[in-house]
């Protein structure tokens, strides 16, 4: 399969999004061709990447001006001490701003690198290599980046977009069946926030998508990159429409949190508990067609995906999800910022739901 380019046009600067097969053995060539240029180049590269993959890397670069830094990837590590250890790094090698960071793995990797990118000398240039699946459909489109605090996921952060993000499908042949599920909460959360095509789409192809066939992934990952490249166009800063991306993620990040960012329920995961969550909350509040909140929980069920929040949580943990769903960063009041669904392809923007009607939804989730 050819690799496809999607171009990401936004205020800053435009950028192209590379989806492909093997591109890392020719990542020199792509960069050149992308006319970045930069002397000194450090790579941050997840440890739980394939030797054989990094050596095809490094097999490209051969110059001394280039390093690179492994980090654990996890959420507790995706931290301020983290970008510290980064910055550290970037100041005793004498880097410029003219020179460049690459990061090389998932959604925290990215996060990290293109956080402390924006970081140094107020921005430097930032490449990002996503190598999960849900990075490649989610947060290496649109230029987030962020950390975590005690207070809750992704509280500091910054809009910083990358020069270049290089989509190579054979980074998904090392992620276990778990991995490759957490992408596709993504995945189906665009189809569901904005083209019911491709929610019919992945419907009919979801034992191909998952058992990463082609040409099923490539065009998953495409049109779902699609969907995001054209809210983020519209909205880069997330002022309106580009809220509607946090689908049931008001509702995820306070699961990740009151479980401590814990390896019992990771990030996809959770979006996909979060979705659900939020498609029964508007069924309960008479917002969904009958028809689609069928058609979507059928789906959920059909496909053995995760989506029971019994299982990770019991009535005692209400309060505590409570106050993390109020903290989140899309609030300006007490009242919660709820993202809902009137349809599959037409959600809800700034739905402002009380702390107690949420706290009786979570009751009444907890103890069925």
């Amino acid at each position: 399969m050819k690799p496809i380019t999607l171009i990401v046009k936004t205020k800053s600067h435009n950028y192209p999004i590379m989806i492909g097969l093997n591109l890392i053995s020719k990542i020199k060539t792509i960069i050149n061709n992308n006319a970045i240029k930069f002397r000194k180049c450090l790579f941050v590269v997840d440890k739980n990447i394939p030797k054989k993959l990094v050596i095809k890397i490094k097999k490209n670069f051969r110059d001394k001006n280039i390093h690179f830094y492994f980090i654990s990837a996890n959420e507790k590590n995706k931290s301020q001490k983290q970008i510290n250890k980064i910055l550290d790094m970037l100041l005793k090698k004498n880097f410029s701003r003219k020179d460049c960071l690459v990061a090389v793995g998932g959604g925290i990797t990215g996060d990290l690198t293109g956080f402390a990118a924006s970081l140094f000398k107020r921005g430097l240039n930032f490449i990002n290599i996503p190598t999960t699946l849900l990075s490649q459909v989610d947060s290496s489109v649109g230029g987030k980046t962020g950390i975590n605090t005690k207070y809750g996921k992704n509280l500091i952060g910054s809009f910083y977009q990358p020069k270049l993000v290089i989509s190579d499908s054979i980074f998904l042949k090392s992620l276990s069946k778990r991995e490759i599920i957490c992408g596709y909460g993504e995945i189906l959360k665009h189809s569901l926030i904005s083209n019911k095509k491709f929610f019919n789409f992945l419907n009919n192809n979801i034992k191909n998508i998952l058992s990463l066939k082609s040409p099923y992934i490539e065009k998953a990952i495409f049109e779902s990159c699609k969907i995001k490249k054209n809210i983020v166009e519209k909205d880069e800063q997330e002022k309106n429409l580009r809220k509607i991306l946090n689908f049931g993620h008001t509702f995820a990040h306070a699961y990740e949190a009151c479980l401590g960012f814990s390896k019992k329920l990771n990030h996809g995961e959770a979006v996909l508990l979060g979705m659900n969550s939020a498609i029964n909350f508007s069924y309960m509040d008479k917002i969904i067609n009958t028809k689609d909140f069928i058609s979507i929980k059928k789906h959920l069920r059909n496909s053995k995906l995760p989506h029971d929040i019994n299982k990770y949580f019991s009535s005692k943990n209400i309060d505590k999800i409570l106050s993390f769903m109020l903290k989140d960063k899309k609030n300006n009041s007490e009242k919660v910022n709820l993202i809902l669904l009137k349809k599959i392809g037409l959600p809800t923007i700034n739905r402002y739901i009380s702390k107690n009607y949420i706290k009786l939804f979570l009751k009444k989730e907890l103890t069925n």
